[in-house]
This record gives C-alpha cells, structure tokens and sequence, in this order.
C-alpha cells in the first residue's frame, strides 16, 4: 500500500512538472499570442521567430539532457529549470521588448527541456528500479492537462484581464505547480539495480534503427509545432469562426489528457512501432481537418485527433528510449528529442514566413501534413529493420 502511494506521488510530481513547464512557461504563449499581437504590437512574423527561439531553448536543452549520465546532476538540473519557468513567465508580462521576450522564451524552452527530459528519465528510472510497468502514459497526462488548463485559464481571463495580467496570473499559477512538483520526487537513486535486486542493463537499437528513429521522430515535431503553435491564430482566421481558437486549443488539450494512458494500451496489443504508425496516420487527419472541411465542428473534432496524438507519439517514443537505456533513461530521450526540437525551429519559421507572403496560415498546416507523410513511410521502414535486427541478434545467440 505504501508502495502504490508513493508511485502515485512520483507520478503526480511528473504530471504537475509537465503542467508547469509545457502548459504553463511554454504553451501559454499559444491562447496568449492573439491578444499580445492586438494589445502588445507583436507582429506576425516576430510570433514565429519567439515560438522559434523557445523551441531552440528546448533543442539547446534536449542536447545538454543527452549528454548527462549522472542522475544526481539531472536531479539538480530538472529542479533548477522548474524555477527557471515561472521567472521565464514573468518576464514575459514586465515588457514589451521583442529581444527580452526573446530571451525569455530560449530560457523557457531550455526549462520545459528539463521538466520533460530530465523529469521524464528520473521517473522512467524510478518506475524501473521500483519493479513497476515502465509506461509513462499516466505522468504524461500532464501535456493535456497544461494545454487544456492553460487555453481554460485564458478563456476565462481574456475578458476582464489585459495581456500583462495574464502572464502573471499564469507565474501565480506556476507558483502554485511548482511545490508539489519538487517536494513528491524523490532524490534518485544511483544503484546498478532494482528493489528487488536485479541487474539494470542497457539494450541500444542498432545505428540504422536509430537513425530512421531520430528521421521519423523529427517528422513529428515538424507535424505537431505547426498546429500547437499556431492553432489559435489560425481558427481565428477561417471564415466564420473568429474568436473559436481557444476553444480548439481546449479540445488539442482535452483529447491529449487521456491519449498516452489509451496509447499505452494499444502499444500493449499492437506492438510500440505499430501504435506509433497509427497514431501518425491518425495525427494527419487532425492537421489537415480546419482547413479540408472548415467549420467549428470539423476543427473540434481535428483538435481532439491532433490533441489525442501528438502526446501519444511523444509518450511511446521517450518510453521504448528508456526502455533501451533503464541506467540512463534521458540520454537517448535528449537525443530523440534534438530531432523533435530541430523541427520545433524550422517549422514555426517557415509558417510565420508562408502565412506573412501568402496572408493564410493554411500553407503550413498543408507543409506539416506532407512531412508528417513522409515520418509515416519512415516508421514503415524501421519495421522492417527492426524485423531484420531481432533476426540478427537470435542468430548470435544461437552461435
């Protein structure tokens, strides 16, 4: 009994980690970035370049969290970036200076990268040393909840508050996240083995397999930065639909909270690269939904789609990362995620770019759906040689 209530607690401290750190220092910015261009004169293309930079944060992060093996120092690192986030929050309502905002947003992106990577390897590494099921389905509800909870807060402030209050209820709000955060996570343990005494050993994929890994994973950043950064703008935008944006973003971020717990159970019948390619094929079809069929009810239901597959992806991805390295979990989540975060830059720029020469937003949602084509053809493939890496292995412990 005791056991079960302190797996409850560490995976509380992840899910509020998360909500902290992506709902709230990260995609805050999205519910706020329309009444910060009405009221703060931020301008199309400098939205873009901000998501950008956060993103180049994240990126700067991911690579920092791939090359620590010491898990007292992540344990450092992810606690100091919690902080990090609400500051990076605050600073965002005390100006209105494009280059401090842009500051801002590289530190909140280097913070979210601790709180997902760090955060995320030191609870994957306790769920194994503990003897518990190695899924993160139920810590990464945390996603949805800080996207549902963050376009819920704006919502409802958006009337009565201007952009500068916003931001500092959301530092508030922060403020709040962060205690239990940091006090239900456990200092980690540096021991070679489980409770139960068993040995933890790594298992890494062979270099193509990682490879076409890192390729695919890459596609599906580039699919979700698109829509998770601009979605808001964009519904706005469609006819008839003016001021329904966060509404959308409430359904990405109630379709998400769920997603990795349904993910995990499919993965179980499916197998990991299966439940990955539907998902992505499933994630296309909620890309491309505001703009094929129009109207509130298609991009609703777009929404839930993208919302309850993104998270999915990520979920499967970083889990079958820790499963292949349990004694250093968050080295190849930082090295999966540099893949995901290049995109994160690139996509944002180009969006910004097409939406500023074609005056739509809707070019990128298009571009977002062809790449994430081409990750879904990648998955394809890494069946196949993951079929033909099995074989190899069986064959060398036959000798």
């Amino acid at each position: 009994m005791r056991e079960q209530r302190q797996r409850l607690q560490v995976l509380s401290a992840g899910i509020f980690s998360l909500v902290l750190v992506l709902g709230v220092a990260r995609f805050a910015y999205t519910p706020l970035l329309p009444v910060m261009q009405q009221q703060a004169g931020l301008g199309v293309a400098e939205a873009g370049w901000l998501a950008a930079i956060n993103y180049a944060g994240y990126l700067s992060g991911a690579l920092i969290a791939s090359l620590i093996s010491d898990l007292v120092l992540k344990d450092k690192l992810y606690r100091i970036g919690l902080v990090v986030a609400i500051v990076c929050t605050a600073i965002m309502g005390m100006t209105t200076d494009v280059t401090i905002w842009a500051v801002s947003r590289y530190f909140a992106g280097l913070a979210s990268a601790a709180g997902m990577l760090l955060g995320t390897g030191l609870i994957l590494n306790w769920l194994i040393r503990h003897n518990h099921r190695s899924e993160l389905g139920i810590h990464f509800a945390g996603i949805g909840i800080g996207i549902a909870g963050c376009a819920a807060v704006a919502a409802l402030m958006n009337s009565w508050l201007d952009w500068r209050e916003q931001w500092f209820v959301f530092t508030a709000i922060g403020c709040v996240l962060l205690v239990p955060a940091l006090r239900w996570l456990p200092a980690p343990d540096t021991s070679g083995v489980t409770k139960s005494g068993q040995v933890l050993e790594d298992k890494p994929p062979s270099p193509l397999f990682l490879r076409l890994f890192m390729a695919s994973y890459f596609c599906a950043g580039f699919g979700f930065v698109v829509s998770a950064t601009f979605i808001v703008a964009i519904i706005n935008h469609l006819p008839g639909l003016s001021g329904q944006g966060n509404l959308v973003f409430l359904a990405i971020g109630i379709g998400a909270i769920p997603a990795c717990f349904n993910w995990d159970l499919i993965a179980r019948r499916t197998g990991d690269l299966n439940a990955l390619i539907l998902a992505a094929v499933l994630q296309i079809v909620g890309i491309l939904m505001p703009v094929l069929f129009g109207g509130l009810l298609a991009s609703l239901f777009g929404a839930l789609l993208f919302g309850g597959t993104f998270v999915g992806m990520v979920s499967l991805v970083l889990t079958m990362a820790g499963r292949y390295y349990p004694t250093k979990p968050a080295k190849m989540m930082g090295k999966m995620t540099l893949s995901y975060g290049v995109a994160q830059i690139i996509g944002p720029a180009i969006t910004g770019w097409l939406a500023t020469q074609l005056g739509s937003y809707n070019a990128g949602l298009y571009v977002a759906a062809g790449v994430m084509l081409v990750g879904t053809a990648l998955l394809l493939l890494l069946k196949l040689v993951e079929k033909r890496d099995l074989a190899s292995t069986a064959r060398l412990q036959a000798v």
